[in-house]
C-alpha cells in the first residue's frame, strides 16, 4: 500500500507570531494504516488524562476547563482554616477570578497571569482530527468498518469540541442573531491556511456542529465499542439532540430521543441505590461509575471531586454546593414525596455540618468525567423540554419515566395539571437537580436567557472568604460579587486568549471588555 505521510499543525491559529514555530513546529505523523490514525486517534483526539489526576492543577496537561463548574449559581467558595491561598494546587487560587467573573478571568489571586489552555487544546485536537477526517478513506486495505468507526469518532469529537468553544467564547444560539452573531473559527482544512484568522459567525458554528454529528451517526451506525471511552451512534444522537436543544429545533430533538430511547435508554433507578450514610468516607454506591447503565460516553477527568474535596477538615480552599440547589431537593418534603438525589448525589462535610459537597463519583478514582459526559437522564430531559416547547402534553409522561427512577417508592411530585410556563420550570428545576455539576448549568441558564418562547433571567451572588489564622478557624466573610442578568453583563462570555489576537493582527475580535468589578 502506498505510504502516507502528512503534517499536523497542532495549533494552525492560537498561538502568537513571535512563539509559532518555536511552540509549534510541524509535528511529524507517519501513519500506514487505520491502525496507525487509531492510534493518533486515542492519543491526540480524544482528551488526554492530566498527569496529576490526584490534585488540582490547570495546564496543558490537566484538566480541561474546570472553571466552567464555578461560574454558575450551584457553587459556592468554602475556605477552611487558615488556607494557603497563594497555593496554585488550591482550586480557589486559580479559579476565585472566574467565580466573581473578573475582568481578567485567567488570573490567580496573586495577581500572576497564566494561558487559556483550554482554547490551545481543543484546536490541537481539532487539528489532528482533521488530518484523521481527510486521510482515513485512502486507507483501502483495511476493512470498511474500520474506516467507517475512526471517521465518525473523528467527526464527533470534532462536534464536541467546535460545541464547547462556541459556547465558552461566544454568546448562546439565537435563531435571530446567530447569523450575525461572532463564534470561533472554523477550520476544517488538515493544512496550514494563509492568512489571519476570524471568528465564524455562531450559525455557520451550529451548522458544522450538525453536519459533523450527522455524517457521525451514519458511520457509528452498527458499530459495537469495547468501552464507554469510545463514541458509538448511541453518543453522537445524544450530543446532537443537545445541539439541537441550544438551537430551538424542537421537533428534531424529539426525533432523536426517541432513537435513543429505541436504542435502549436505561436509567438507575435510585430506589436500588445504596448512598450509605452520605458521610465521608462510607461505604456507598457512586452515580457516576463506569458500571451505570446510565453512561453512553465519557472522555477526559473528573475535577469536580477534587474540587470539593473533604478529606481535610482543617486548611483548605474548596468549593461546596450552594445553599440553594441543595434546598431544592427538599422542595416537597412536606408533602412526604423525597428525591433520592439529594442523599444519592451528595456528602456532607465531615467538618461542618449543614454544608454539602457534590460526590457523584469518587474523589479521586473517578471512572466517569465531568469533562465531557452523556447519560441516559439528559435524553427524557431533553425531549421532555423540546415537548413542552411544543405544547405536547406527552411531556408530562416523559418526565415521569425519568423521576420514577429519582423519587424515593415511586412517589413523585404532581405535575399532571401543569402546563405552558409552569411546565417548562418545573423541568428547567428537575434538569438543575439531574445533571448538576455535569458542564450543564452556566451554559443552560445562558440558553434560557435567549428562549424565545419563555426566557428566563437571573442574577448570581458569589460570596468569597479570607483566610482564618488558625488551622480550625471558620474562614470569615469577605465580600459578595454579583454577575448581572445575561444581556446585562459581558461576562457570560470568556474573553478571546490575548495571543489569539496579537497573533491574528486585529482580524480576530475579542468579546466586549468585562467590568471590574468592586
Amino acid at each position: 500500500m502506498k505510504r502516507i505521510l502528512y503534517f499536523v499543525f497542532w495549533v494552525i491559529f492560537c498561538t502568537s507570531c513571535g512563539d509559532f514555530l518555536e511552540e509549534y513546529s510541524q509535528d511529524l505523523v507517519y501513519a500506514q494504516s487505520c491502525e496507525d490514525l487509531d492510534e493518533i486517534l486515542i492519543g491526540n483526539g480524544y482528551m488526554a488524562q492530566p498527569t496529576t489526576p490526584s490534585y488540582f492543577s490547570y495546564g496543558d496537561k490537566a484538566f480541561y476547563y474546570p472553571y466552567l463548574h464555578v461560574m454558575d449559581d450551584d457553587i459556592e467558595e468554602y475556605l477552611t482554616g487558615n488556607a494557603n491561598i497563594s497555593s496554585s494546587i488550591n482550586p480557589v487560587t486559580t479559579l476565585r477570578n472566574f467565580y466573581i467573573w473578573a475582568k481578567e478571568p485567567f488570573m490567580r489571586i496573586s495577581g500572576l497571569t497564566f494561558r487559556d489552555y483550554d482554547w490551545k487544546r481543543m484546536y490541537e485536537h481539532i487539528g489532528y482530527l482533521n488530518v484523521i477526517i481527510s486521510y482515513v478513506k485512502e486507507f483501502h486495505e483495511d476493512s470498511e468498518e474500520m474506516r467507517h468507526r475512526i471517521l465518525g469518532e473523528a467527526q464527533f469529537l470534532r462536534a464536541g469540541y467546535y460545541f464547547m468553544l462556541v459556547n465558552l467564547y461566544a454568546n448562546p444560539y439565537s435563531k435571530e442573531t446567530a447569523d450575525a452573531t461572532m463564534g470561533v473559527p472554523l477550520n476544517l482544512t488538515e493544512y496550514i491556511e494563509e492568512g489571519y484568522f476570524s471568528r465564524d459567525p455562531v450559525a455557520a458554528v451550529y451548522r458544522q456542529i450538525v453536519t459533523d454529528l450527522e455524517n457521525a451517526i451514519v458511520n457509528l451506525s452498527g458499530i459495537k465499542q469495547p468501552t464507554i471511552y469510545r463514541v458509538n451512534e448511541k453518543a453522537a444522537r445524544a450530543l446532537l439532540s443537545r445541539v439541537y436543544l441550544y438551537m430551538g429545533e424542537w421537533q428534531l430533538v424529539i426525533d432523536e430521543c426517541d432513537e435513543i430511547i429505541k436504542m435502549g435508554c436505561s436509567l438507575w433507578d435510585l430506589n436500588n441505590f445504596d448512598p450509605g450514610t452520605a458521610t465521608f468516607g462510607c461505604k456507598r454506591d457512586y452515580f457516576l461509575a463506569k458500571e451505570s447503565p446510565e453512561i453512553f460516553f465519557t472522555q477526559g477527568a473528573g475535577v469536580v471531586g477534587l474540587l470539593m474535596d473533604n478529606q481535610n477538615i482543617t486548611s483548605q480552599t474548596r468549593y461546596r454546593a450552594s445553599d440553594e440547589l441543595y434546598g431544592i431537593y427538599s422542595k416537597y418534603e412536606k408533602d412526604g414525596i423525597l428525591d433520592l438525589r439529594k442523599n444519592c448525589f451528595f456528602e456532607m462535610s465531615k467538618r461542618d455540618n449543614g454544608y454539602f459537597f457534590v460526590r457523584k463519583n469518587p474523589m479521586f478514582d473517578a471512572t466517569v468525567f465531568d469533562s465531557f459526559l452523556l447519560r441516559s437522564g439528559e435524553i427524557y430531559l431533553n425531549k421532555a423540554e423540546a415537548q413542552a416547547m411544543l405544547d405536547q402534553a406527552d411531556a408530562i409522561n416523559t418526565m415521569k419515566e425519568l423521576m420514577n427512577k429519582r423519587y424515593a417508592d415511586h412517589k413523585l411530585p404532581v405535575i399532571d395539571g401543569l402546563s405552558g410556563k409552569e411546565l417548562i420550570q418545573f423541568i428547567r428545576e428537575e434538569r438543575r437537580k439531574e445533571l448538576c455539576f455535569e458542564g450543564h448549568r452556566w451554559f443552560d441558564l445562558r440558553r434560557y436567557a435567549v428562549s424565545p418562547k419563555y426566557p428566563e433571567t437571573k442574577a448570581i451572588t458569589h460570596v468569597i472568604f479570607k483566610p482564618g489564622t488558625s488551622l480550625m478557624d471558620k474562614a470569615p466573610y469577605d465580600r459578595s460579587y454579583v454577575l448581572q442578568p445575561y444581556g446585562e453583563d459581558n461576562a457570560w462570555v470568556l474573553p478571546i486568549p490575548e495571543e489569539e489576537l496579537v497573533f491574528n493582527n486585529g482580524v480576530m475580535v475579542d468579546n466586549p471588555e468585562r467590568i471590574e468589578r468592586e
